[in-house]
């Protein structure tokens, strides 16, 4: 019942200025304020719902017929929703400025009661999959409204095997504040804190413009940064380090009491997919290196006239036109027209993000780095962060970032249980939306030298997506392989992370002395162990789709909406099939991987 918080995606943004009036979040459709009186009489109300629960339905689960289930599970519903905004709005604030001490300690402060309000749950999850198979199916068998919850159910009674005593469950939900949490937030505050010295720049740069330098036109001021980042992680490399040592080992512990066959098993079952599903994805991928990543860098290398590529020439622009900077005005409009170009009522779903205030963009002191969608809560809306400047990746990020808000929005109709999209299948939206609006782009482009450009930059989207996300991916697997083994030095950590670079990247990089490092700064490792796969899971699946819908599928436009709309209530094999794919097959992967290489065989071709 501890909601997450919205947690930052990896993204570096860029840096630019003549961008027209970003727009800021209003969130008083939370909260109107810290003091508001609705905040305080809502933490009021939580603390005596949960109190209520507990005492009306403890030790009584198994007691109950299908219509007094139904309401457990609908109080359950109400508190998750009041839990929920407490802290999408504590956390949003929060993420605005994370180096404002009032705000953090305002997080905080809510984070401990709520956490302190849901301890009397946790017997519920425990209770419920106490319960016998054949009664549970009589109940649901008895009463359809109980019944549209089984895919909850299900969710829940997946980890019977691993579920622990009451008490101790108790224990780790209450202790969970100064766990993984606080560690979380120490990660959080020290990056945020960091100011990178970079040769060249006038004034000491937050990771955010540092980042963003990586894909400068001047190679010298990429390697400034490369070599700045360097610098400053290498200070701070021992703190990182403990970081990930005390997270890998309390979660091994976790996993440990729990039983879980693997490390990954829980990021899994919370996915709602089959191991062998995601091990043939990883599979997949890195059996395609050669033909994607390997083969797109030697390419990259030639046009930038390089021998060898330096990793910070790995996202250098090619410089065939002379960089873009896009305004804000101008990316709202090239992301509706491609959504609108869809369905209009896909840019319909989107418009309010650009009226209502649920999009923060502008990069500020102390802001979270990174873009994120956050959906709070079905009775409120999303609300989408930005670190906009102006690049015309900025732009991808944009559509990325709408295409969740859109399908949040969707499925919001679900209920706040049924509402949350597994992992596996959260990025479709986004990606998809990705793939609209880069496909109206390639179709309005003048020149050769405007589709190379164009194509270029989705390949190494792409790549960044789905091979940077399965060595990431192939890294957590090593790490806590090796933190099972022992403590892991700097060192140790740096050493793992280097064997993934190499493979996925290939043979056109020489590889930098600090490089490293480089996985220290990176938030998934951190907040969502094992989260990574979903970005290939979701690049990969809509790949596929959207070649069913060039194909020309009947009805593709409301079957697409229909999946959006389902949230977390269906399977993604019963979301595929209207669409002829099945995720399951191990061949699936290669129609998306397919797309890739046939964008890079077309780059190619224009070589001669």
């Amino acid at each position: 019942m501890v909601l997450p918080l919205p947690r930052p995606v990896f993204d570096a943004n860029a840096s630019a200025g003549g961008l027209g009036k970003l727009p800021d979040w209003d969130l008083s459709d939370l909260y109107a304020a810290p003091d508001a009186p609705e905040f305080a009489r809502d933490m009021g109300w939580l603390e005596k719902a949960c109190a209520d629960f507990a005492a009306r339905y403890e030790g009584k689960l198994a007691g109950l017929d299908a219509a007094a289930l139904l309401a457990c599970v609908r109080d359950y519903e109400a508190i998750d929703i009041t839990a929920g905004r407490i802290m999408s709005y504590a956390g949003l604030r929060y993420y605005q400025n994370t180096m404002d001490s009032e705000r953090a300690k305002f997080m905080a402060d809510a984070q401990d009661r709520v956490t302190a309000f849901t301890t009397p749950l946790v017997f519920f999850s425990l209770e419920f999959n106490r319960l016998d198979d054949a009664h549970l199916e009589g109940l649901l068998a008895a009463n359809a409204d109980l019944a549209r919850y089984k895919p909850v159910f299900d969710r829940m009674r997946a980890m019977r095997p691993h579920q622990l005593s009451d008490e101790l469950e108790k224990f780790l939900h209450d202790q969970s504040t100064v766990g993984a949490a606080a560690w979380n937030r120490l990660f959080d505050e020290t990056m945020a804190g960091l100011t990178f010295t970079v040769a060249g720049e006038a004034e000491e740069l937050n990771l955010e413009s540092t980042l963003n330098l990586l894909t400068d036109a001047d190679r010298t001021k990429r390697e400034a940064a490369a070599r700045a980042l360097a610098a400053e992680f290498d200070k701070h490399i021992k703190l990182f380090a403990r970081v990930h040592n005390t997270l890998a080992k309390e979660k091994e512990i976790h996993d440990r009491w729990r039983k879980m066959p693997t490390p990954q098993h829980g990021r899994h079952l919370s996915n709602h997919v089959e191991p062998e599903v995601v091990q043939a994805l990883r599979d997949a991928v890195v059996a395609a290196y050669p033909k994607l990543s390997h083969r797109y860098y030697r390419l990259k290398a030639k046009w930038l006239g390089l021998e060898r590529l330096q990793v910070w020439d790995r996202n250098a622009p090619l410089n065939l036109e002379p960089p873009k900077t896009v305004d804000w005005d101008s990316a709202r409009r090239t992301v509706s027209e491609a959504y609108a170009a869809f369905s209009p009522r896909m840019a319909e779903l989107a418009e309010p993000f650009f009226t209502k205030g649920w999009i923060d963009a502008g990069v500020k002191p102390g802001k979270a780095p990174g873009a994120f969608a956050h959906p709070t809560v079905t009775t409120v809306h999303p609300y989408v962060m930005l670190n906009y400047l102006g690049k015309p990746r900025d732009v991808m990020t944009l559509a990325h970032e709408l295409g969740h808000g859109v399908h949040q929005i969707l499925a919001a109709g679900q209920g706040e249980l049924l509402s949350s999209t597994p992992l596996t299948l959260a990025e479709t939206a986004s990606v998809f939306g990705e793939m609209l609006t880069f496909r109206r782009l390639l179709e309005g482009a003048k020149t050769p030298a405007e589709r190379k450009t164009l194509l270029a930059g989705k390949v190494e989207d792409m790549i960044n997506t789905v091979v940077r996300q399965i060595a990431f991916y192939d890294f957590e697997c090593k790490l806590h392989a090796a933190r099972a083994e022992g403590e892991l030095t700097p060192d140790d950590i740096n050493a793992l992370w280097m064997s993934v670079q190499a493979e996925s990247l290939g043979d056109a990089f020489d590889f930098m002395d600090g490089y490293e490092t480089f996985w220290a700064y990176i938030p998934h490792f951190v907040h969502s162990p094992f989260y990574v796969y979903a970005y290939a899971f979701g690049d990969g699946l809509v790949n596929a789709l959207y070649a069913v819908y060039e194909s020309g599928l009947p009805g593709f436009e409301e079957k697409y909406f229909e999946m959006l709309k389902a949230g977390g209530s269906k399977h993604h094999k019963d979301l595929l099939a209207p669409f002829g794919l099945d995720a399951s097959d191990p061949k699936f992967w290669d129609k998306g991987l397919s797309m890739i290489a046939g964008f890079i065989d077309e780059l190619e071709g224009m070589e001669g």
